[in-house]
């Protein structure tokens, strides 16, 4: 499953069309978003926005593992509530575009930039990337005045911005690999990458390519998640003794992708 972690549906069919592209032939996705009920916000740029995600965000893992899915991406670069919805999320692997761009841009650089839209958003992801281990690795964030909303409205200028910020990444902070650091940003890495000549990976395709391998790790291996010691999850007794999760989670939308 790939979540679109909004409840506003327009961005699922630009989902479903990368994953269309890029997925393997074996592969069945279902991309969906979360209730109207989260509100009408189309992006995730402030941490209001993200906390008001939570709750939905941990019942749709539910219902995603419950639905037996092998994996599901929580499609946003901050990576929300990622282990958060890893302890809920039973014998299911949780994946997330800014882990997933990083490890995939480490097989192939020592160093790498990440290129954001707003300055407001580094704080959080430089957090983000200090959690998970990678902070001597990052060269730098480069910003391009864009919000979420703007990446695909004139290719022509988002392509140019992009560009620009990458270029700059690459000789001024000796980046050696260019991670874009939007879900939205799809749709650029060619570009850049064959005129910088460097890798430049796209968060979505990433995080795509992680769950598939993630799924047939787990089928081929039974390698999933481990519920030992931080990774516990509640036990099914205390769901029940405190009435949660006694519905279905209803998703917002759903496109199935075979």
């Amino acid at each position: 499953m790939y979540l679109n972690p909004v409840g506003f549906a327009s961005y699922d069919a630009f989902f479903a069309e990368m994953i269309r592209e890029n997925k393997f032939s074996n592969t069945e996705v279902h991309v969906t978003s979360l209730s109207p009920n989260v509100g009408l916000m189309d992006n995730l740029e402030y941490r209001t926005y993200n906390a008001l995600i939570a709750s939905d965000l941990i019942k749709a893992t539910r219902q995603a593992s419950k639905e037996g899915f092998d994996a599901i991406i929580i499609g946003c670069f901050y990576d929300p509530f990622l282990l958060e919805s890893k302890e809920i999320s039973g014998d299911m692997l949780v994946i997330a575009p800014c882990q997933s761009s990083i490890e995939v841009a480490l097989k192939l650089s020592n160093k790498f930039s990440v290129i954001i839209g707003q300055k407001k958003w580094e704080h959080e992801m430089h957090t983000t990337i200090k959690e998970y281990g990678y902070a001597d690795s990052l060269a730098s964030f480069r910003n391009v005045s864009m919000s979420v909303s703007e990446f695909q409205k004139d290719h022509i200028v988002t392509e140019n911005k992009l560009l620009e910020a990458a270029e700059r990444a690459v000789n001024e902070d000796h980046a050696e690999s260019i991670i874009l650091g939007c879900t939205l940003e799809f749709g650029f890495y060619k570009t850049i990458q064959e005129k910088l000549k460097i890798p430049v990976i796209d968060p979505s395709i990433a995080a795509l390519k992680q769950a598939e391998q993630a799924a047939m790790l787990k089928n081929k291996y039974n390698w999933k998640p481990s519920r030992k010691w931080s990774c516990e999850a509640p036990s099914e007794d205390d769901l029940n003794k405190f009435k949660l999760f006694t519905k279905d989670y209803e998703f917002g939308n759903r496109i199935i992708i075979n």
